[in-house]
């Protein structure tokens, strides 16, 4: 039956092969059972019951690409897109979490629509290339800058903004041995790097006070969902924030999950001679499906994840690679008290490594053209020095538009840019 529904021998790969590349897919991304409930939970939100709607959205996104796409690729709520959901749209410009939940689950709708008339690629080849690689190399250095300030490694001072932490707090220990074991681990190739650092940081924990195993079950029924399912806020829905806030969900997303999907399925060998994904749009409809149905139980974004390529890198290459994943993250589910007990100092070096991860597009940025260099420098240092991944983009593309048109280059800029830039213009005056 797998053999018949998976195409197996036609892909050249085994049962055994893909489910194997599952597991490996799994154990490198599992980390975000700690970290999304982590991250999400500074809203206010319920951390039991965000791990558990984060558990049910990896599965039933990754169902989703397994059965219908068909492709080795793994999905979940996405590092940077919960960031922007905590950290910028709730924490910092002051809205509350059902409102955000309210503009992802909008997104999702969003781009189900626009999957089925295959408008994302239009607009996503719209976008300068140059912009695309620097907002990953800005998420990249905000979620660091996350991580960091999260065990204490950073903190803030009047006189300079931010400085370094006090070095003798064991949370700051317990991040930086997280840091070490998983950056060894991937100097070694080895796989589970990230889940490795965040093992070793909680186990380290525990003598130095910093993890708590008191009354600690390994196994019991997952957290109730009811303090965060369905709990929308439909009274900003005609409002211009919520139009700039549903815009930079739809932005991240469409660039982080186009982005995953291109690179991992080069790294497989699933590009035509043209270096188009075969089944792209089944891939894009998974991520829609994922992110509608994450924000109906109550997280994030739900994206196609990079550390796919370490299933891929084992032998992965059809949708059974998924199907493993999935199943995975469903029996997951009833490990809640193992994932909960994880203390923000052991996550922080998990963070710092996806930041490190999501470096690498900064080498296809052309620095000899200012045009494309400055605006992509920009765009990648306003992320952390604002706090915020929005106004990284904003500055970004403005820049962009403007060095473009100075410069007398103005043919370069497409008109849906054109039409981005005033758009932002018109936030800024209002």
């Amino acid at each position: 039956m797998l053999e018949n529904f998976f195409k197996l021998k036609e892909n050249g790969t085994t049962v055994r092969t893909e489910m194997i590349a599952g597991l490996t897919t799994f154990m490198t991304m599992a980390y975000i059972l700690a970290v999304n409930p982590d991250v999400m939970s500074t809203t206010g939100m319920d951390k039991g019951a965000l791990f558990t709607a984060t558990a049910l959205s990896a599965f039933v996104a990754t169902l989703v690409m397994a059965l219908v796409a068909k492709l080795p690729f793994a999905l979940a709520p996405g590092m940077g897109l919960n960031a922007f959901f905590a950290y910028t749209v709730v924490l910092n410009m002051g809205y509350s979490w059902e409102m955000a939940l309210t503009a992802v689950f909008i997104e999702g709708l969003i781009f189900i629509v626009l999957t089925f008339f295959n408008v994302r690629e239009a607009i996503i080849n719209a976008i300068p290339l140059s912009l695309k690689n620097a907002i990953s190399v800005g998420i990249g250095l905000f979620i660091a800058l996350i991580g960091l300030k999260g065990a204490g490694i950073i903190v803030k001072s009047e006189p300079t903004l931010v400085t370094l932490g006090n070095m003798g707090d064991h949370t700051v220990w317990v991040a930086l041995i997280g840091i070490a074991v998983s950056g060894a681990l991937v100097a070694l190739n080895k796989k589970g790097a990230l889940l490795a650092g965040i093992m070793a940081s909680t186990l380290v924990g525990i003598p130095l006070g910093v993890t708590s195993v008191e009354g600690l079950k390994l196994f019991s029924a997952p957290p109730s969902l009811e303090p965060i399912m369905f709990k929308f806020d439909f009274s900003r829905l005609f409002t211009t924030d919520m139009a700039v806030v549903l815009f930079t969900f739809l932005f991240i997303d469409m660039f982080d999950t186009v982005g995953n999907l291109v690179g991992i399925g080069a790294k497989a060998g699933l590009l035509d001679e043209k270096g188009r994904l075969p089944k792209a749009k089944q891939a894009l409809f998974a991520d829609a499906v994922g992110t509608t149905f994450g924000a109906c139980m109550g997280t994030s974004t739900v994206t196609t994840y990079v550390e796919s390529a370490s299933g891929v890198a084992e032998g992965g290459r059809t949708g059974l690679t998924a199907l493993t994943t999935a199943v995975l993250f469903l029996l997951a589910l009833f490990m809640a008290p193992i994932f909960l007990m994880i203390p923000v100092a052991a996550t922080a070096p998990a963070l710092v490594m996806v930041g490190f991860f999501m470096l690498s597009p900064i080498q296809n940025i052309d620095m000899e053209d200012a045009t494309e260099a400055l605006p992509a420098f920009i765009t990648f240092l306003m992320m952390p020095l604002t706090y915020s991944i929005s106004e990284g983009i904003v500055f970004g593309m403005l820049s962009y538009v403007i060095l473009k048109v100075l410069s007398g280059r103005y043919k370069e800029v497409s008109p849906v840019m054109y039409a981005i830039a005033v758009i932002f213009v018109l936030k800024f005056i209002l």
